[in-house]
C-alpha cells in the first residue's frame, strides 16, 4: 500500500470492511469447498488421489509466485486495479474448473485461479491497514478474523449441497458469485495511486522461475515419495535436493540487493518466525483435516454429502464463537501462552472423539461437539499468533507487508503439504487395513459363510436377479468402507497425539507469550 493511501485513511470505511471480510471469505472457502468435494470432483474428472494432490501442489506454486509478487503489482498497477484484474483471474479459472470434464482442464483451471486468487487473503490483511492506527484497525482485523471463522465454517455446507444435488460445478459458481461481489465493492472503495518509482520494490523474472521451479520440486518429491520411493528414491531425492538449492539461492538474492522483492534481512527475529512456523503447521493439519474429514464420514460411516455438510457448519460454528470469546479477551489480556494451551487442549479433544467413533455413531451428538473443539483449536491458535507474531515488524508498513507475504506463501506450501499427507495416509492405511480384513474375506470362512447367506436370502426374498453376486458385491462394499473407517481412525490418533505434544511445547515455550 502507497504512504499517501495510508496517510488519507479509507474514502468508504464500511464497504472497506466489507471487501475486506469478503476477500479473505474467498480464500477459506475455495479450500475449504474443494477440499470437501475432493472425492466427487475426483470421480468427475478422472483424478486419481496422486494426481489430485499433484494438481494441490501446482497450485500451491503457482500461489506462491503470485503472493510472491504482490506488493510488486500492486505497487505498480495500484491496489484497486491489482485487486481487480486478480479476481477476474480467479472468475475464469473457477469458470474452466467448474466447466472441466479431465484432469488436465482442471489443472489448467487452478492454475488460473493460483494466479488470481493466490494473493487476495495477503491483499486483505493489508488493506486493514489503510485503517489509521486507531480502534477502526482493531474493527478491519476482527472483520478479517470473523471471514475466517465464516469461511471455513460455511465451506463445508456449500459444497455438501452442491454435492447432494449431484452437480458440483456449483461449488466454483458460488465462488464466482462471490468474487463478482468483491469486485463491484472493490471498485468503489480502494486506493488507485502508486508510490514513486524509487520507493518501488524491484523483481526479476529468473528469480521468480526459481521461487516455482523450487517449490515444485519440493512438493512433488514430498508426494511422490510416499508412491515411488523404493522404485525411484535417486531421482525424488535429486528433485527434493534441486528444490531446496532453488529455494536457496532465492533466498540469497532476497539478501543481496536492496530494494528486493521480499525483504528478509527485516524478518530476522525469533517472534516472527516462531510464528510463521507454527502458522504453518496449522495450516498442514487444517488441509489434511479437511481432506479427511467427509471421506470419513461417507465413505467410512456412510452418511449422506448433505448430512455431512450441514453438521460440519454447525460444528465449526464453533470457530465464531471462539473468535468472539477471543476479541473480547485479547485486547485485555494479551499474554498468549494460556490461549495455546486452552487450544491444543481443544485439538486433542477433538482428534480422541473423532479417534473413537464407530459405525452406530451419530452425527449431531458425536460430531458436532467434537468439531465445535476444533474450531475453538483454530480460532485460539491463528488468532493469537497472528496478534503476537508480527507485533515486532508491524512498525513499518513495507517490512509488514513482507512478512505478511512470507506467512501465506508457507501457508500455501502447507496447505498442499497437508493435503498431500492426507491423501497418501488414507490410501495406505486404507489399503493396509484392507488386507487384514481380507483374511477373512475368502469362502470357508465361517463368519464370512454366514453373512453372505444371510444376505443371499434377503436379496433373494426381494426378488433380485443374481442374489449371490449381489451379496457377495455389498460384502465388498462393505470391506471397503470398514478399511476407510479404520485409516480414518487412525489419522485422528494421530491429530489427538498432536494435541497432547502441542499442549506441553506451548507450556515450555518462552518465544510467543
Amino acid at each position: 500500500m502507497s504512504t499517501a493511501a495510508l496517510q488519507a485513511g479509507p474514502r468508504h470505511p464500511q464497504l472497506l470492511l466489507f471487501t475486506v471480510f469478503l476477500l479473505t471469505v474467498i480464500e477459506y472457502l475455495q479450500s475449504g469447498m474443494i477440499a470437501f468435494g475432493s472425492g466427487p470432483i475426483m470421480g468427475e474428472i478422472g483424478a486419481a488421489p496422486e494426481e489430485f494432490s499433484l494438481i494441490s501442489a501446482t497450485y500451491a506454486c503457482v500461489a506462491i509466485a503470485a503472493i510472491a509478487k504482490q506488493r510488486w503489482f500492486a505497487e505498480r498497477l495500484g491496489v484497486r486495479r491489482f485487486i481487480l484484474v486478480s479476481l477476474a483471474l480467479f472468475m475464469i479459472g473457477a469458470a474452466i474448473c467448474g466447466s472441466s470434464s479431465t484432469c488436465l482442464q482442471f489443472l489448467a483451471g487452478r492454475v488460473i485461479m493460483a494466479m488470481g486468487g493466490g494473493s487476495l487473503m495477503t491483499s486483505a490483511r493489508l488493506l486493514v491497514n489503510l485503517f489509521p492506527p486507531s480502534p477502526q484497525r482493531f474493527t478491519g482485523i476482527k472483520y478479517f478474523a470473523t471471514a475466517l471463522a465464516v469461511g471455513s465454517a460455511s465451506a463445508p455446507w456449500l459444497a455438501s449441497v452442491a454435492i447432494a444435488h449431484d452437480n458440483w460445478r456449483w461449488i466454483f459458481g458460488a465462488l464466482i458469485g462471490v468474487a463478482l461481489l468483491v469486485l463491484l465493492l472493490a471498485r468503489s472503495c480502494l486506493p488507485t495511486d502508486t508510490p514513486a518509482r524509487e520507493l518501488r520494490s524491484e523483481s526479476h523474472p529468473v528469480l521468480l522461475m526459481v521461487l516455482m521451479a523450487g517449490s515444485f520440486c519440493v512438493l512433488y518429491a514430498l508426494q511422490r515419495a510416499w508412491y515411488d520411493f523404493y522404485g525411484d528414491a535417486t531421482m525424488l531425492a535429486a528433485a527434493g535436493l534441486v528444490g531446496l538449492l532453488a529455494l536457496g539461492y532465492f533466498v540469497r538474492a532476497m539478501h543481496r540487493h536492496e530494494r528486493v522483492l521480499l525483504n528478509f534481512k527485516a524478518l530476522h527475529n525469533q517472534r516472527y518466525w516462531s510464528g510463521v512456523a507454527l502458522f504453518t503447521f496449522c495450516y498442514i493439519l487444517m488441509a489434511a483435516t479437511s481432506y479427511t474429514l467427509p471421506a470419513l464420514l461417507q465413505r467410512g460411516l456412510g452418511f449422506p454429502w448433505e448430512a455431512i455438510g450441514r453438521v460440519q457448519a454447525v460444528g465449526l460454528a464453533g470457530t465464531v464463537a471462539s473468535w468472539m470469546v477471543l476479541s473480547v479477551l485479547l485486547p485485555k489480556k494479551p499474554a498468549a501462552k494460556k490461549y495455546y494451551l486452552a487450544g491444543f487442549i481443544a485439538l486433542l479433544v477433538f482428534g480422541w472423539q473423532m479417534a473413537h467413533l464407530s459405525p452406530g455413531a451419530n452425527l449431531w451428538t458425536d460430531f458436532v461437539p467434537a468439531l465445535a473443539c476444533y474450531g475453538m483449536f483454530i480460532m485460539f491458535v491463528l488468532a493469537t499468533t497472528a496478534m503476537h507474531a508480527f507485533r515486532e515488524v508491524a512498525h513499518n508498513e513495507s517490512v509488514f507487508s513482507h512478512a505478511q507475504q512470507l506467512k501465506n506463501m508457507l501457508a500455501q506450501f502447507g496447505g498442499s503439504v497437508g493435503i498431500s499427507l492426507a491423501t497418501i495416509s488414507l490410501q495406505t492405511r486404507t489399503a493396509m487395513h484392507g488386507t487384514a480384513l481380507s483374511t477373512h474375506f475368502a469362502h470357508g470362512d465361517p463368519v464370512y459363510e454366514q453373512s453372505l447367506q444371510q444376505m443371499t436370502t434377503v436379496y433373494a426374498a426381494a426378488g433380485a436377479a443374481n442374489p449371490g453376486v449381489l451379496a457377495g458385491a455389498a460384502l465388498a462394499q462393505s470391506l471397503t468402507q470398514q478399511a476407510t473407517l479404520l485409516a480414518g481412525l487412525d489419522y485422528f490418533w494421530i491429530v489427538a497425539a498432536t494435541g497432547f505434544v502441542g499442549a506441553i511445547v506451548m507450556m515450555v515455550q518462552r518465544v510467543l507469550k
